[in-house]
């Protein structure tokens, strides 16, 4: 059966009402760390906590006067909370509260990344181990190489998806960053112990130098990093798309039952999916330029990034999130036409086999120059004709024949001379 989408934790991080709370667990936390410091009386936060509540609804309404929304969010917590409210926010600039919330939302996003990343590994390493000695024609240019296995292609992605895992692991500490240093950051009306408390309280660090706002070289590296991981996401879509052209048809996306591939061809199988996340890639290396623009701000602060964050890093959560849930989906249910992969392979007689009789032939004490000129004539004899059979060609070749023997030139031809070191790769990758 296959598994199909749907909306997530990850959607729900980033939802108004969860924003609204990450912001009110920085609130309180700040509240707790004036109270330990002796700022404020620990009775008013607990006065606070007990009836700090807030209803989106209400808080549009205040923002369409106030034409600001912590102060409409401030307002609207301040109508539960009543006298206790006085110490909510206090000493603090907007960008403390906004900033920090949405390192927690970044990081919590990442969190559910890395787990379906987890996912995506075992599902490629799975069938990496199923096809370690599926024999395939290797491509370079579009263009029939030299013999492979799909394991060993399957191997590649594996290792750029553990390579993505240790960035969005290194990238979870770079964002785990608040900031709760006052107006451009200068900590005048805010004791820089009760940031390190406060941070502490929600998991993240204090920013060693903040401005009014946390630099946003953070968010572009944030938005980078899913911008390489869906990359990479495309990449293995686009090969399967390839292979799976009516043409090579090695591998194909899983058709289910009562699937339609075309509203005209009943005959049509088409690898949407594949086509699909190929589109999506394009939308976060989008987003990446943005997040790269936003780190010129002016001065200590100005709002420029703020009304593209609203869409670029919810969007490029959710989307890289789906198009992690996807390509593992494609993944496990890959149908793979090994028979195909034999057909292809020897294409034309074999001619993905012609390094293999070139270097029999220098070995023989036959220049290199010679030994590819005869290679070459026999190889682009039998290309792209119907007929055409490169082993036959060289078999007849009367110095071929003067050099190798029958059984010397057959071991030219036998695949497992390619595979006798990919043990080792996929040992590194524990396949």
């Amino acid at each position: 059966m296959i598994e199909r989408y749907t909306l997530p934790e990850m959607g729900r991080l980033w939802t108004e009402r969860h924003k609204y709370q990450t912001w009110l667990d920085v609130e309180i936390a700040v509240c707790e760390a004036s109270a330990e410091l002796g700022y404020i009386p620990a009775a008013a936060v607990d006065e606070i906590k007990a009836k700090a509540q807030f209803d989106p609804q209400r808080i549009a309404e205040i923002e369409a006067e106030v034409r600001h929304d912590i102060i409409a969010f401030l307002t609207n917590v301040n109508e539960h909370v009543g006298d206790a409210g006085r110490y909510i926010h206090l000493g603090l600039t907007s960008s403390d509260v906004l900033d920090t919330a949405l390192a927690l939302q970044m990081v919590h996003s990442l969190n559910l990344i890395l787990e379906q990343v987890e996912v995506l590994v075992q599902a490629i390493r799975y069938q990496a181990q199923q096809h370690r000695y599926t024999i395939m024609a290797g491509r370079t240019h579009g263009i029939h190489a030299e013999p492979i296995t799909f394991g060993f292609k399957l191997a590649g992605w594996l290792a750029e998806v553990l390579r993505h895992r240790d960035r969005l692991v290194n990238l979870s500490k770079s964002v785990a960053v608040g900031k709760i240093s006052g107006a451009v950051g200068t900590y005048a009306n805010v004791d820089p112990r009760l940031e390190a408390i406060a941070c502490q309280k929600l998991g993240l660090k204090p920013d060693c130098a903040s401005t009014q706002v946390i630099s946003r070289d953070r968010h572009a590296e944030f938005l980078q990093v899913l911008a390489l991981l869906t990359a990479s996401i495309e990449r293995f879509a686009v090969e399967i798309r390839n292979l799976q052209r009516t043409d090579v048809l090695e591998v194909e996306e899983f058709f289910a039952a009562g699937q339609k591939g075309s509203s005209a061809m009943p005959h049509k199988r088409n690898p949407i999916r594949s086509e699909r996340l190929t589109g999506m890639a394009r939308v976060v290396r989008g987003y990446a330029t943005t997040a790269l623009e936003n780190v010129a701000l002016w001065h200590e602060r100005d709002i420029s990034h703020s009304a593209a964050e609203r869409v670029i890093l919810p969007d490029a959560c959710i989307l890289s999130h789906f198009m992690l849930s996807e390509i593992t989906d494609l993944v496990k249910h890959l149908l793979v036409h090994t028979h195909n992969m034999e057909r292809n392979l020897n294409c034309y007689g074999g001619v993905v086999f012609s390094q293999q009789v070139l270097l029999a032939l220098v070995n023989k004490g036959l220049s290199r120059e010679d030994s590819y000129a005869i290679v070459q004539k026999c190889a682009h004899q039998a290309w792209n004709k119907p007929e055409g059979n490169f082993r036959d060609l060289i078999s007849n070749d009367e110095r071929v024949n003067q050099l190798l023997s029958a059984e010397e030139l057959r071991s030219c031809f036998d695949p497992q001379k390619h595979m006798k070191n990919l043990d080792q790769i996929y040992q590194r990758l524990g396949i």
